[in-house]
Order: C-alpha cells, then sequence, then structure tokens
C-alpha cells in the first residue's frame, strides 16, 4: 500500500458524529467564514480572494470561480446564485458525499458568494433521485435560518438573502447550467443558445452566478486560511485539491481528497490497486464525458486539469472509473452511448440522431451481427457529433466509444470475427 496522505479540506468533517447538525458545523470552524466577510470584507475583496486563490469550477469545466463571479454586473438587481447539485455524471457520486455529511459547508459557500455578487436569493438545486441528500440539505438550511445565517438582516448587518431548494425531475441534461436555468423556471430543461451567459441573463432573466457544489465548499476554508495557503497544493492553473471519486474495478471505491496533480496510478494503488490483481485496460478519469485513457497514459499522467487535457482527455467531475483486462470495450461503450441517448434532450439533430444510431450500430455489435464496415460507420458518426452540437451533451457523447476505438480495436474487431463478445465463453 501506497504512503500517501489525503488532504482533507474538503473532508475535514466527514466522519465526525453528528456533522450534518449546525452545532457540530460550528463548533468546527462553521459560519466563521461567513462572519469574517460580513464584518471585515466588502463583496470586491471577497471576488479578490477567490480570484487569487485560483479556485476553479469542480463541476466539470474547471472555469476559474473568482473570475466567473467578476463578470456579475454590479448595477443590475435582483441577482441569483445557483448551486448545482444536480450530479448525475457517470461515475461521479463527490456532491452526494458532502451534501449527506456537510451540507452546512454548500450552504455558507452560497452565502459567501451571495454577499460577494450581493444577490438576494440562492437556488439549490438538487438531483431528483436525492432522497435522503434532500432531507438533510432541507434541514440544514431550516437550521441556518434559525441561527440567523439566512434571511433578513444576517448576522445584524443589512445583508439579506433567501435560500430556496428545488428538486430536479431526474434529467442528466439539467446538469448544464442553462438547461437547469431552464428547469428552474419551470420550462422543459433544454440549453440555452450563449451568449448571453448567465452571469450577466441568467435565472429569470437576471444576473447569476451558477456553481457547483464542491466548488462552494472549498469557499469557506479559503476566505478562513487565505488564498495562498490553499495554493501549496495542485499546480500553478490547477492549485488546491480535488474529491476524487474513484470506482470501477478497484478494491477501495470511494471518495478521496488529493492535491490536483497526483498521479492517477497512485490514485488507484490508494483506492486499493485493481480488483483481482489484473492489469489495468482503460481508466475514465473524469467521469463518463471524458475520453478513456489507455494503460500506458494512466501510469505516466497527473489528474490536474493541464495535463488530462494534453493527453486527449479531461479533468472533468473528477469521476475515475477503472476497467480492469478482460473486460470487452465494445460493451463498456454500448452501456455508456445507450445512457446520452436516452438523456439526450433532443433538442438539436446531432446529438438526438448521433446518440440513436451509435447504439443502433452498437447494439449490432452486441446481439451477433457486426459488419466489418460498422467499424468505420462508428467512428465517422461519432466525429461527425462532436463540435457540431448545442451543448456539451452532445459533444462528449461519442467519447466512450471514439476513445474504446482507439484503446481497444481488437475488441470491435472480435465481434466482427466470431459474432460474439469477448467476454463470452466460445
Amino acid at each position: 500500500m501506497t504512503m500517501l496522505q489525503e488532504v482533507l479540506i474538503v473532508k475535514r468533517r466527514v466522519g465526525i458524529p453528528n456533522s450534518t447538525d449546525i452545532t457540530v458545523y460550528m463548533e468546527h470552524d462553521g459560519y466563521k467564514a461567513l462572519q469574517r466577510v460580513l464584518k471585515e470584507l466588502t463583496p470586491d475583496e471577497v471576488i479578490e480572494i477567490v480570484k487569487a486563490s485560483g479556485l476553479r469550477g469542480c463541476g466539470g469545466a474547471g472555469f476559474p470561480t473568482g473570475l466567473k463571479w467578476s463578470f456579475v454586473p454590479k448595477n443590475i438587481f435582483p441577482k441569483y446564485v445557483c448551486v448545482n447539485c444536480d450530479e448525475s455524471e457517470p461515475g461521479t457520486f463527490k456532491d452526494r458525499l458532502i451534501l449527506e455529511n456537510d451540507p452546512h459547508a454548500i450552504i455558507e459557500g452560497a452565502l459567501i458568494a451571495a454577499y460577494a455578487i450581493q444577490a438576494e436569493k440562492i437556488f439549490i438545486y438538487i438531483r431528483g433521485e436525492f432522497g435522503k441528500p434532500y432531507q438533510i440539505l432541507k434541514e440544514a438550511v431550516k437550521q441556518a435560518y434559525e441561527r440567523g445565517f439566512a434571511g433578513k438582516n444576517i448576522l445584524g448587518t443589512n445583508f439579506s438573502c433567501d435560500i430556496v431548494i428545488h428538486r430536479g425531475a431526474g434529467a442528466y441534461i439539467c446538469g448544464e447550467e442553462t438547461a437547469l436555468l431552464e428547469s428552474l423556471e419551470g420550462n422543459r430543461g433544454e440549453p440555452r443558445l450563449k451568449p448571453p451567459f448567465p452571469a450577466t441573463v441568467g435565472a429569470f432573466g437576471k444576473p447569476t452566478v451558477i456553481n457547483n457544489a464542491e466548488t462552494l465548499a472549498r469557499v469557506p476554508p479559503i476566505i478562513l486560511n487565505g488564498p495562498q495557503w490553499y495554493r501549496q497544493w495542485g499546480t500553478e492553473r490547477s492549485p488546491g485539491t480535488r474529491l476524487f471519486a474513484v470506482s470501477g474495478h478497484v478494491n477501495r471505491p470511494g471518495v478521496y481528497e488529493f492535491p490536483q496533480n497526483i498521479p492517477l496510478a497512485d490514485l488507484i494503488e490508494y483506492a486499493g490497486g485493481v480488483l483481482d490483481g489484473r492489469e489495468i485496460k482503460a481508466v475514465i478519469p473524469g467521469g463518463s464525458s471524458s475520453p478513456m485513457l489507455d494503460r500506458e497514459t494512466v501510469l505516466k499522467v497527473t489528474m490536474d486539469f493541464e495535463s488530462l487535457q494534453a493527453v486527449g482527455s479531461a479533468a472533468g467531475s473528477a469521476g475515475v472509473v477503472v476497467i480492469a483486462e478482460g473486460t470487452c470495450l465494445v460493451k463498456v461503450a454500448l452501456r455508456l452511448t445507450k445512457f446520452y441517448m436516452r438523456e439526450s434532450c433532443g433538442k438539436c439533430t446531432p446529438c438526438r440522431e448521433g446518440t440513436f444510431w451509435l447504439v443502433r450500430v452498437l447494439e449490432r455489435f452486441h446481439n451477433g451481427g457486426a459488419r466489418p464496415e460498422d467499424i468505420d460507420l462508428l467512428r465517422s458518426v461519432g466525429q461527425q457529433m462532436q463540435g457540431n452540437c448545442f451543448c456539451p451533451l452532445g459533444d462528449t457523447a461519442p467519447n466512450p466509444l471514439l476513445s474504446a476505438l482507439k484503446i481497444a480495436p481488437e475488441d470491435f474487431e472480435f465481434h466482427v470475427r466470431h459474432q460474439r463478445c469477448p467476454e463470452d465463453e466460445a
């Protein structure tokens, strides 16, 4: 076992008895950052601290958080903060960990964001399937109101901010920020054309900051300890830590917190290594929409945004799925592409039709009817989708398939030659 040690920032209260209760939260530095912000700092100073820390969004795109806040116009009211808790990316389950163990960290981070942009309301958009996390969050919001951390004249200041929890209805597309806004407004969850961006025209046509739950949970410790403290981990462009949700063929699946530039191989080893001592065949490094990496790349890449981009993948939502030798990547590609087909909102033709036809052709492989020309057909349809869709769902939907074709062309060829899956016994 490796001698690695987790760096606990977001996870520091996970495991403490009754950590969801506001009294316990306050015993462990809870709401101290909000008090400091309201009593000592101007909104612009808060934005500058977050900018200086280099904090980047943890939802997928990795956009600098302070920069996003700074785009919000100062002279337009009302303004809103939207917390994206619609965690639906296959392989990703780190926001759920925070919701179930430390919901006040999200609330405090959102209140600080609201003060920074002078928003009067926070919408927490939570995934519809999150039953237990929703109940925990609802109680936490109630406690925040009771203790004077939310509502009118917070902590005796002239800053007032309400918190509304909005449950999604099970649509993956609503994790995309503009589709989330459409859903929040009571419309069908479909992405909007950008620009305008939500920072200027967001919820109900007003300036809105949308941040992932993990991103906001990182704000209070940065306010308390300073931007340089946060920068001691990670890299210049990807500073701090991240929550890595590790699953698949590992002995100890779970959520681990490490500096952003941890080697991927070390992270897998920390999660107990590959099941049954098998070799790695491929790894999805950032949720299923990030291209898979082959074993050779896995052994040399680090998990920061720039390193993964350099090898043709993405840090995404940091959902790490380990796939061991003996697994057919045709089967993996079919399962994930079917997910994207079902979750496509249908707004744009390349995504709606592309995912449908990719699944149809992949099912030919699965059912023993694959033709030699189908391999090129899959590649052609997948490549035509990329860069031609209305939102990132369609652009990234072919990634599992295209990376599987690159890593294990022999799996597809086996299906064509033998009309069965290499996982099935002859």
